[in-house]
């Protein structure tokens, strides 16, 4: 509606239209033909009534009163947003991507959000060695095989595929998909050609698809073939997917329980997205009761070994394909099992889009708070730099001694050490850069983030929720 006014009034419409200095207040209603009268036909003006104070309401234009409501008292502005996506996306452009830019949080961290990435459906992503059952995962989900899909005992995804809904069955391009506006993949493109040419898109039309997509993901090497390196960053490419996702999927096969170097550091890489993982057992009807005990047990420890924490992980068993389920191996009782398990992990995937604007929220200040020890850091290493001689000797001795100085900041800020990014990979970032050209820590840019985080949101929540729903 402001967009038609704007453009009634004489104002060329684009992009910062809305977030340009705008008088709102004395901006004319969109002038709509045919709707007076149409309005007049469905809801008839109510005969003029004196009101709770004696007096007759003044006759409005239905047009105006769409801009304002009658039952509130307080005036809402032209400029108040409509819904929680809408206000995070205004509160991004306001407060957090200033502090962003200004400190080069997207070549450290995570690129910049744009609008898609705020509208984008709820993801899952599937991780897991080769011939762990991924693809025969989503065929399961969906009862039909997505375009493109190969499915076979050796590494038959050589790519990863994103299966979204669609009008038609087709498959897209990774360079294609990349630079669309409305896809939320833009970010993508910072990992180069070498990887684009092992990403698409297979899009189909399906109801399970119009509120979740899923991503398929390429087997993760073990044993001789982790030697050949990908011509890409598997692991930083899995990163930037986990940030995005709702949920993870972790899928084991009883037969390949051994956790390789390169399935080591993706679960690795999966640090501060604890919440999202989950971990499933497939094939479990190919083992008898006893093995399979042993085979949760040995699982167990193995996970206990990679994920470092005291916390048991969530495992599902089951045998997620279309095939009837093997009783002679698993008896009665495993057959109840895996149909309890696999309920479990269904409910799980059906709770997603009820979740979706809660995990954004969480994803949005989990951002801002990384954004915010980000600018700590950078303005910290400028802080060190001398005036005059011995900068590059300055910048090595901090490059080399990077673990101490994140003390330092942690101890002057009271930051948690667990906020705080992976040193190894920060320090191989710092390297192409000249610290005497980073800003010095901008206090105002911090105070916007923290007010954001302190006063916005929790309005913002309380604005577009209703206890009582």
């Amino acid at each position: 509606m402001q967009l038609v006014s704007l453009a009634q009034a004489g104002h060329a419409v684009t992009n910062d239209l809305l977030n340009a200095d705008v008088d709102f207040e004395n901006l004319l209603p969109p002038a709509m033909e045919g709707l007076d009268v149409f309005l007049a036909k469905k809801k008839p003006m109510p005969k003029s009534e004196p009101d709770q104070n004696g007096s007759a309401p003044v006759p409005s234009a239905p047009a105006t009163s769409w801009f304002s409501s009658s039952k509130s008292a307080k005036k809402v502005s032209l400029t108040s947003v409509t819904s929680i996506v809408d206000g995070l996306k205004k509160l991004y452009i306001q407060k957090l991507k200033p502090l962003e830019v200004a400190y080069h949080f997207n070549d450290f961290v995570s690129p910049l959000l744009a609008n898609s990435d705020f509208d984008a459906k709820p993801m899952v992503m599937l991780l897991g060695q080769y011939s762990t059952g991924k693809t025969t995962f989503i065929k399961h989900l969906l009862k039909t095989s997505y375009p493109g899909a190969h499915i076979g005992p050796e590494p038959t995804t050589d790519r990863f595929v994103v299966v979204m809904n669609g009008p038609d069955e087709r498959s897209i391009p990774g360079n294609t998909i990349a630079v669309q506006a409305d896809m939320p993949f833009s970010g993508l493109t910072t990992f180069g050609t070498a990887f684009l040419s092992k990403f698409e898109c297979s899009q189909m039309p399906h109801p399970l698809l119009e509120h979740i997509t899923l991503v398929d993901t390429p087997g993760v090497l073990s044993g001789e073939k982790q030697r050949t390196q990908r011509s890409y960053d598997f692991t930083g490419v899995t990163s930037w997917f986990a940030a995005k996702c709702d949920l993870i999927l972790l899928l084991f096969d009883p037969h390949k329980l051994d956790i390789s170097d390169e399935f080591k550091r993706v679960i690795a890489s999966l640090r501060g997205h604890d919440d999202k993982i989950r971990v499933v057992l497939n094939k479990a009807d190919q083992v008898d009761t006893q093995q399979l005990m042993r085979v949760y047990g040995a699982l167990m420890w193995s996970l206990g070994k990679v994920l470092n924490t005291p916390e048991v992980a969530r495992v599902y068993i089951g045998s997620f394909n279309d095939k009837p389920m093997n009783e002679a191996a698993t008896g009665p009782l495993g057959k109840e099992l895996f149909e309890k398990e696999q309920d479990d992990l269904l409910t799980d995937l059906k709770n997603i889009p009820k979740k979706a604007c809660d995990r954004r929220i969480n994803e949005f200040v989990k951002r801002a708070r990384a954004a915010k020890i980000h600018a700590y850091i950078i303005g910290h290493l400028r802080k060190e730099m001398p005036a005059m001689i011995g900068k590059a000797k300055t910048q090595q001795r901090l490059i080399d001694e990077l673990e101490n100085e994140f003390g330092k900041v942690q101890r002057e800020f009271h930051l948690p050490a667990g906020d705080f990014p992976n040193v190894e990979h920060f320090r191989e970032v710092l390297g192409g850069y000249s610290f005497d050209r980073f800003e010095k820590l901008k206090p105002k840019m911090i105070q916007d983030v923290d007010d954001m985080l302190g006063y916005d949101i929790p309005e913002l929540l309380k604005n577009f929720r209703n206890p009582y729903d």
